[in-house]
């Protein structure tokens, strides 16, 4: 039986573990880069981005590059960053503002559409040729779909339409863009780039562990601990910066005791998506506080939506959400990060912060400021983060036991009304097996089973 066959793919899932080479197999990441990446709608970024024709910046997809750009009719694309002609890269420069793609190897020019505008010594053609290089337009990816402004993109022309795919998961996206007060978001403050060596399985699953932060930032909790309540400064008096009160309350947030972490909800939904939520609330938030900005903020948005459809928007409390195979953000803090998978063992993630449109500018240096107690590469939130996903992935190599368990809670998740998948507690592991079961299910192309309902829903 061939270890790539859907049987012997099938032989690595079982109901309360995983076979370690689904992290480890370099044959397998070749294949989730056909089956899974290759297939799924894969989060690229966001229409603020592009705001103007012209606009572009380059990614990747399953290790592809590729170019999102807004043409000069103003509608999103999204090509392959290959020449038609020999191959090359026909841009580089990470973003910018063009008129057309020059490809820099022999000058073969592409307007923003994708239509080849220009083939230098064009006389070196026979004058039969005219009708092929008219047919040689940049290559547009398959599939491109934008959901309030965040920009989709599947390299396959058969799937589940975005809607489908995304099902519940489009209320993450509704509760991020609805706290804007003008009713938009934009990516604003630049991105921060990390690498670690190891699976890009590690991060998505991490995002929605409640077990692991009193463990892995025992170190940060204990620093916060230690160090000056939010609003005083060193010495003890009243009155401190933004940052600390921002980095205080996060480190102590992840040292809560047991039975915080246990009540609080880890969600899935089809396709190997789910959230975590009923914890961060404005009483534990910077932004909850008593001060202007946040009243101001509350103005503002009851002013656009009327005051109870504010006060629906604000009870949400979703804080991290795993767009399965490539994203995970977080609604209240306005961050996304977006996993492109290297080789079996590197990863790269990308995380960008948002501004919430009409909101007080105070809100974005928030923003920021979170960011970079979080995600910033200095950060003590993340650099424990990568330090656990290597040491996993180098033992996960090792020697020992075949399997990883994950058995946490298997036999006590229920469904709920909105056909979701609840964890019987909040550290129930029902979402790595979640995400596994979609993962099984593109790299066989077969039904995972029973589904957990992909139904929109207000809140959780």
């Amino acid at each position: 039986m061939s270890k790539l066959s859907p049987e012997h793919l099938r032989s690595l899932i079982q109901p309360d573990r995983v076979h370690r080479d689904v992290y480890t197999d370099p044959a397998l990441f070749e294949l989730e880069m056909q089956q899974l990446f290759g297939k799924a709608w894969l989060v690229l970024g966001h229409d603020s981005q592009v705001k103007q024709p012209g606009d572009y910046f380059l990614t990747e997809m399953a290790r592809q590059p590729v170019i999102v750009a807004r043409d000069q009719a103003g509608t999103v694309r999204v090509f392959h960053n290959r020449c038609t002609h020999r191959g090359a890269m026909v841009c580089h420069e990470p973003r910018g503002n063009v008129r057309q793609f020059t490809c820099a190897y022999h000058g073969w020019t592409f307007e923003t559409s994708g239509e080849l505008k220009w083939v230098p010594l064009r006389s070196g053609y026979e004058p039969q040729a005219d009708q092929r290089l008219a047919s040689l337009a940049l290559p547009q990816v398959a599939r491109v779909a934008l959901y309030r402004g965040f920009i989709f993109a599947s390299l396959a022309a058969q799937g589940p339409s975005l809607q489908d795919s995304l099902g519940h998961m489009l209320s993450s996206f509704d509760d991020m863009v609805d706290r804007a007060p003008d009713g938009e978001v934009e990516v604003a403050g630049g991105v921060f780039k990390h690498a670690y060596h190891g699976n890009w399985k590690l991060v998505l699953e991490n995002h929605l562990d409640g077990v692991h932060p009193n463990y892995v930032h025992a170190s940060s909790v204990q620093a916060a601990r230690e160090g000056p309540d939010p609003g005083m400064n060193a010495g003890g008096a009243a009155g401190s910066e933004p940052y600390h009160d921002i980095a205080i309350r996060q480190m102590r947030q992840n040292g809560a005791p047991d039975p915080v972490w246990e009540s609080i909800g880890v969600w899935t939904t089809t396709h190997g998506h789910g959230y975590l939520g009923d914890y961060h609330d404005d009483s534990r938030l910077v932004s909850g506080l008593d001060n202007p900005v946040h009243a101001e903020y509350h103005r503002l948005l009851t002013q656009r939506l009327g005051q109870e459809k504010a006060r629906k928007v604000l009870a949400v409390t979703r804080w991290n959400s795993v767009i399965y195979p490539n994203c995970s953000f977080m609604g209240q803090f306005r961050q996304l990060r977006i996993v492109h998978p290297l080789a079996v063992d590197r990863s790269v993630v990308y995380t960008y912060s948002f501004r919430l449109k009409g909101a007080p500018e105070q809100m974005f240096r928030d923003t920021v400021a979170f960011s970079n107690v979080v995600n910033g590469t200095a950060s003590w939130v993340l650099t424990d983060d990568l330090e656990v996903y290597e040491r996993a992935q180098r033992g996960l190599a090792g020697g020992g036991t075949e399997w990883i368990y994950v058995g946490r809670g298997l036999g006590r998740d229920v469904p709920d009304s909105e056909q979701r998948l609840r964890g019987a507690t909040g550290t129930s592991e029902v979402f790595i097996r979640n995400q596994f079961a979609a993962w099984l299910e593109y790299m066989t192309g077969e039904s995972a089973g029973e589904s957990t309902g992909n139904k929109a829903g207000d809140n959780a």
